[in-house]
């Protein structure tokens, strides 16, 4: 889909050539977790509280197919990592008026044995934060809290894998 982004200060993507292969992205600082609630897994994280670990910040809606899709990714770069220092943030930025509701995301989130974090972006404010314009979307941000690694979709799961394993290595 996007091989290779950059973040600009419009908060646009634009494309950039890759620095390895691996990050595809010029580094810049994560933006912080925002006018979110409703967290579930979990009490309130900032990325702050997560310095020294490596972080996925993954925008998703239980709605979406392609998210769908994702998280039996997802749930095992969790299950392999997290002892390692990763943590997963499931930002759930709904598209439709019932992706809103607590008990829908609960039921989801439960149903798809998701065990990392998920909060409620109800008001979409960390998305606009990220200037995010998909689902999924996956930000790798690395232990000193900056966005090395971008992807929109599905796919690029053993590239993610990689970059997972090598920031952790850092």
């Amino acid at each position: 889909m996007f091989d290779f982004l950059r973040k600009n200060s419009s908060k646009s993507a634009t494309p950039t050539p890759s620095i390895d292969g691996i990050f595809n992205v010029v580094p810049y600082a994560a933006p912080d977790i925002s006018g979110v609630e409703n967290w579930i897994n979990s009490d309130p994280l900032t990325l702050k509280d997560l310095l020294g670990k490596v972080v996925l910040i993954k925008f998703w809606t239980y709605g979406c197919i392609n998210c769908v899709r994702t998280l039996p990714h997802v749930n095992d770069w969790y299950g392999e990592f997290k002892p390692k220092g990763f943590e997963v943030i499931g930002l759930h930025a709904p598209e439709f008026e019932a992706e809103k509701e607590l008990h829908n995301v609960q039921r989801n989130v439960q149903q798809r044995k998701i065990e990392y974090p998920v909060v409620q972006d109800n008001k979409m404010a960390t998305w606009r934060a990220y200037g995010n314009n998909y689902w999924p979307a996956h930000y790798l941000i690395d232990k000193q809290g900056m966005v090395r690694r971008v992807h929109f979709g599905e796919g690029e799961y053993e590239e993610m894998r990689t970059a997972i394993k090598q920031l952790l290595t850092e």
